[in-house]
């Protein structure tokens, strides 16, 4: 596998390309770009996976009829699990239908001009980077907070539309048992192999299948994969950069290092995140609830909405016998629930926003948050519950559902 580096007259739009047998690692898309948070150079190293060692015994395992993994019944009776099955059924189940026709795309059916790579080359422009009037054969220049449409988001699209499939159709089949579902939810699996904060949820939903739809040459080519780029995520100088942030991109670190760690078992870096949360992150919030760094932002609304969406999850995965981050609080008595609290009324009521109003896509939030979920149910608010029953849940806005965490809470119950 070959790793290049190619920067182009768009400075700061850094484009790292992966080229191998189908092999994509994740890229940054700009410095400073928010919300899926960094870079990307990894070596890979032995055992070399790759889409044979992945798929090879995939048919077979599927043919063996093996029953349901305990992870199909044992979270049923967790708290939550009904009500969302009873709230999400209708829509889970549609999505499912949906998508059960719609073969599995991969970045390949979205070649572009400006990729310095090959067809297996993941690669996208930053959001807030536009030519400069003042040298338009220079560098670009970063206006936060506005998307410059003419950048190349095809593999972004198509990343996203796994992201939203994936879960949908192991949700489906966690709700009914019907292997159908998660025999397609595998192949979006075999098809893609890559990794970002877009697939926090979807290596949830890996988590839930593969007892039962990988055999286990595939489970242990999954997790050496997966296990690998955690260890990049927290030795790597762009990976170690990200942790030391001080806003979003903090957190969505550590919420990958905790999910990704869950799905290949390896507890001490889960442990270590557990730590981090209460010795830094809840540094991030402020005396009142809110997050001082996403409010100086041109979209406030937008990036308090995600910072609280991504830090509950964030809770919410690291949640275990005696160890509930939502409990905890700092001596100031900041947590995730006075965070929650803060940013509540604003949820409910838009036109109660105190703070600038976001450049960018105010009009279509809020939506759905899963921090009112999450939250709602471990700090026992059930204002919070009925608020998230009546939002909607699948936004049509492509930058609301790009940053947009958790689409499958059934998956998390």
């Amino acid at each position: 596998m070959r790793i290049h580096k190619h920067v182009s007259r768009r400075e700061g739009h850094r484009r790292v390309c992966v080229d191998g047998d189908d092999f994509l690692r994740y890229k940054k898309d700009a410095p400073g770009n928010e919300r899926s948070s960094f870079g990307t150079r990894m070596p890979l190293q032995s055992p070399r996976i790759n889409r044979r060692l992945f798929c090879g015994g995939l048919t077979a395992a599927l043919a063996q009829g093996a029953v349901a993994s305990s992870l199909f019944t044992a979270s049923k009776t967790a708290p939550g699990y009904t009500l969302v099955a009873s709230v999400d059924r209708k829509r889970i189940l549609s999505a499912a239908a949906r998508y059960l026709p719609l073969a599995p795309q991969t970045i390949t059916a979205f070649p572009s001009g400006r990729n310095p790579g090959g067809v297996h080359d993941y690669f996208s422009e930053g959001d807030y980077f536009w030519p400069n009037p003042a040298n338009p054969d220079g560098p670009y220049i970063e206006l936060d907070g506005k998307s410059n449409p003419d950048n190349f988001q095809g593999h972004r699209k198509v990343l996203i539309a796994l992201s939203i499939q994936m879960p949908a159709l192991t949700a489906a089949w966690r709700l009914t048992g019907k292997r159908v579902y998660a025999e397609h939810a595998a192949a979006h699996l075999r098809a893609w192999f890559i990794d970002t904060l877009q697939l926090v949820e979807v290596a949830r939903a890996a988590s839930l299948i593969e007892g039962t739809f990988l055999a286990a040459q595939e489970r242990e080519a999954l997790h050496a994969w997966f296990r690998e780029y955690l260890r990049w995520m927290q030795t790597s100088s762009k990976g170690t950069t990200e942790a030391a942030a001080t806003n979003n991109h903090a957190i969505c670190w550590a919420l990958q290092v905790a999910e990704f760690a869950r799905l290949v078992q390896d507890e001490a870096a889960r442990e270590a995140m557990r730590v981090r949360y209460k010795t830094v992150l809840v540094g991030q919030i402020a005396a009142d609830g809110g997050f001082p760094r996403e409010l100086q932002r041109t979209k406030p609304y937008s990036y308090s909405i995600f910072n609280l969406d991504v830090m509950a999850t964030l809770c919410e995965t690291l949640r275990a016998p005696e160890k509930d981050l939502f409990r905890f609080t700092t001596d100031d008595g900041r947590g995730i629930c006075k965070a929650a609290a803060f940013l509540f009324p604003y949820l409910e009521d838009k036109q109660r926003w105190p703070y600038a109003k976001d450049v960018e896509h105010f009009e279509a939030l809020p939506v759905r948050a899963p921090s009112l979920l999450f939250c709602g149910l471990a700090c026992e608010r059930p204002e919070f519950l009925t608020l998230w029953k009546r939002l909607n849940p699948d936004p049509t806005d492509p930058e609301i559902i790009r940053n947009y965490p958790i689409r499958q809470p059934l998956l998390w119950l």
